[in-house]
């Protein structure tokens, strides 16, 4: 038999396909039930094509076609958030040909990256809680919405105060989009991963969890330790805060 191209392409896309359930999955902390399936979808090849079992055979076919819809219907917002990640490269992709110009309007200035840096410093000496999320292509409207709208110019003194204990808005993300502080005590949604550290409180959970859905960037300042963790990419570590500026000007 020959190998051909559309054999390639037939293999990485399953490949490819199944990467990204593996991914889903894991983010959600059900990564035995994808070698579950996995071993599933092995029995039915080797009862159905293999062995050529007729009867075994259609009773796997209709418990996998009742089986997908109940996965669709169970892991649908993982699968949105996927979908919307896939989006977010073609959107990028697309910008590569516009203007330079044009591009530098959403990237954040030096001024406002020291701003946060001087801000995220302060309330990790104090112990001050914080979430902010950083935007990036994809819009965070539905998750502004929850929250109270600013639209305020990036300060040190005003997310601060924000973050305050016991003040208004200091219980929810800021959201910071285009330059703009954009939104104070946003909800976010929380990351349903078991695999999350117990140490980690609902902060962090948020963080993770958004950055499991969006191409945001969450900084979160712990209110137990004091210490600074970046959200990106479904992934969240502690981080010291020189390397702060170079993490926003990546992403920004």
């Amino acid at each position: 038999m020959f190998f051909g191209f559309k054999d390639l392409v037939d293999i990485l896309l399953v490949a490819f396909l199944l990467y990204e359930a593996f991914r889903i999955l894991r983010m959600s902390g059900a990564v035995n039930l994808f070698w579950g399936i996995l071993a599933y979808v092995g029995l039915w090849f080797l009862v159905s094509f293999v062995l050529r079992l007729e009867l075994s055979g259609a009773v796997f076919n209709f418990i996998g076609s009742a089986g997908a819809v109940a996965l669709v219907v169970i892991f649908q917002e993982e699968i949105r958030g996927m979908f919307s990640r896939i989006g977010s490269h073609m959107s990028n992709a697309q910008q590569i040909v516009r203007f330079r110009q044009e591009m530098e309007q959403s990237l954040l200035t030096d001024e406002q990256v020291q701003q946060l840096v001087t801000a995220c410093s302060h309330m990790s000496d104090a112990k001050v809680g914080a979430l902010i999320v950083i935007t990036a292509e994809q819009e965070l409207d539905e998750y502004v919405q929850t929250g109270e709208i600013i639209n305020a110019d990036i300060s040190a003194r005003m997310i601060e105060n924000i973050f305050f204990k016991n003040t208004p808005l200091h219980d929810g993300a800021l959201i910071i989009r285009d330059g703009r502080l954009q939104a104070a005590a946003c909800i976010l949604p929380v990351s349903k991963n078991q695999q999350i550290p117990k140490h980690y409180g609902l902060r962090h959970r948020a963080a993770l969890g958004l950055s499991e859905k969006s191409d945001a960037v969450c900084i979160v300042v712990s209110e137990e330790t004091g210490k600074v963790s970046v959200a990106r990419e479904g992934k969240i570590t502690n981080i010291k805060l020189h390397t702060l500026p170079e993490i926003l000007q990546q992403n920004s």
